[in-house]
């Protein structure tokens, strides 16, 4: 604990402790960095339940230090994103919510609250990523918002029968991320927030995640938020017992460790060597292919029952309105451009799908005709593209249309057009990163529209013009933004479509 020495920052009591941040008067906001809503999960808390932070931490007479953000949780570099990683940065002890609001807010304000859950393959990233300050200001300071971590890689995401029946937690990362949501129930009132407001956005891992919470034990009724932006949402491959229980051995050996007991007692600067060196092992034995980050979430039986595409289609998902969108070009970046002929992509299609057979492989070449790109690259990073964060898109908002709730979809096409691509869009000055201001300015309104209201078109803050956008109704209604023109169009032209249909029935090997 470290004890607030600034003695003219706001302070907010929480009832088991008390913590001082800062004010920005610029932006009249109240910054909290670093906020616990759980023990550090080390020593033998590794690989346990995050255990909450009001069951440890009680200090009501010390004013805590709030004033710079908690570090992030410990990365984890697949071989393909960076050969010669090292010893990863980060913590072990990182499980902080960052929460900004209105200097002016009151306890009786029942302020919105916005919720960013990072992106990274479940691999990498921290709270720091979107940029709530930016966002905040667009909407005169309307709702709070937070931004949460969690355990990433092998400290979130290690699993098989083996690892559980010795002691550890299954999906560990999608708990700290379901704790930290009910911190905030229990907590924000206390900053002026209202915790039956509470929507929640994410990018990449971070709509993936979301869409986990949505599936989280089958769908719960009354979860701890409302509403949900999952933006580009990564819906990697599921690994399979035999597989998990190969990348838990990969860990027990790098660690020269038997059992989770053992690896409870390794220092943390030595597991962090052998975490990292699992992504170099199991990449040169083909375990995972370019593209995939290794870790991630898995289907457990009990907290995630089944893959996301057959919980959605089953209607096994907590009934929230959802704005989802998608980038034209998500394939690009997880695709190796040193592939350059229809044997190696034969081959690596057998790595990412590796229960796939020869009928499999035709069949993705029959639906994805060679003759129909100009490079082995572009074909690539359209089907992956397409199974990985294109395809989900539909899932969900067909799945929730047919459910009778409020969806929105938009394929963006500005910008890079590549996998997070928006980012510039939201950012202080994007007129610097080369984007359109305009553009920009529309794109803040919807966000905050839908933080505020849940629903994109119900206030400009900024009074911009912009077309109306319809909810996802028969599958039809897509909202197609490019750098010169916004319009509706039939997502028939995106992803309803036979590929999509093909990725979606083809479950056990493509597993997602």
């Amino acid at each position: 604990m470290i004890v607030a020495s600034n003695i003219t920052g706001p302070t907010i009591d929480l009832g088991y402790a008390k913590y001082r941040g800062i004010h920005n008067a610029t932006l009249s906001i109240n910054t909290f960095y670093g906020l616990r809503f759980a023990s550090p999960p080390t020593g033998p808390l590794r690989w346990n339940a995050p255990e909450p932070i009001e069951n440890s931490q009680a200090h009501p007479t010390d004013i805590i230090d709030a004033t710079t953000s908690g570090p992030g949780c410990i990365q984890g570099y697949p071989y393909w994103t960076n050969p010669n990683a090292g010893i990863p940065t980060g913590s072990e002890d990182c499980l902080f919510v960052n929460v900004l609001v209105p200097a002016n807010a009151t306890a009786e304000s029942k302020l919105p609250v916005l919720v960013g859950i990072p992106g990274g393959g479940y691999t990498l990233g921290d709270a720091t990523q979107f940029p709530g300050e930016v966002i905040m200001r667009h909407s005169s300071n309307s709702f709070i918002f937070v931004s949460t971590q969690y355990r990433l890689g092998a400290y979130g995401f290690l699993g098989s029968q083996e690892f559980v029946r010795g002691g550890g937690i299954a999906n560990a990362g999608l708990l700290d991320q379901r704790l930290a949501l009910e911190w905030i129930q229990n907590h924000i009132s206390a900053f002026g927030g209202d915790p039956a407001k509470v929507t929640l956005i994410g990018g990449s891992a971070g709509g993936g995640s979301i869409t986990d919470q949505m599936i989280l034990r089958g769908g719960v009724e009354n979860p701890p938020f409302r509403a949900a932006i999952v933006n580009f949402p990564w819906w990697q491959q599921f690994l399979k017992e035999g597989q998990l229980s190969k990348q838990f051995h990969h860990l027990l050996m790098e660690s020269g460790c038997d059992d989770v007991d053992c690896l409870r007692a390794v220092s943390e600067g030595d597991l962090k060597a052998a975490t990292q060196a699992t992504y170099k092992k199991a990449y040169a034995a083909g375990d995972y292919g370019y593209g995939n980050f290794y870790y991630g979430p898995y289907v457990d039986g009990a907290l995630i029952r089944d893959l996301p595409s057959r919980e959605f289609k089953k209607g096994h998902f907590t009934k929230i309105p959802v704005l989802v969108t998608r980038e034209k070009y998500e394939g690009f970046t997880f695709s190796n451009q040193s592939i350059t002929t229809s044997l190696e992509e034969s081959l690596d299609l057998k790595v990412q799908f590796p229960i796939a057979d020869d009928d499999f492989v035709e069949k993705v070449f029959n639906m994805y005709p060679r003759n129909a790109f100009n490079s082995s690259f572009w074909h690539r990073q359209t089907w992956f593209g397409d199974f990985s964060i294109n395809c989900p898109t539909h899932y969900i908002a067909s799945t929730l249309s047919t459910a009778g709730l409020n969806v929105w979809k938009e394929v963006f096409n500005a910008g890079s057009g590549l996998h997070g691509g928006t980012q510039p869009f939201f950012t202080d000055d994007p007129e610097a990163a080369g984007v359109n201001v305009t553009l920009a300015i529309i794109m803040k309104d919807r966000i905050v529209s839908f933080a505020v209201h849940n629903d994109p078109n119900a206030q400009s803050w900024s009074g911009a013009p912009s077309p109306f956008w319809p909810t996802y109704e028969v599958e039809s209604n897509v909202m197609e933004t490019n750098s010169s023109e916004i319009s509706v169009v039939s997502d028939a032209l995106y992803d309803k479509s036979e590929r999509c249909k093909f990725f979606w029935g083809s479950g056990d090997i493509v597993q997602n």
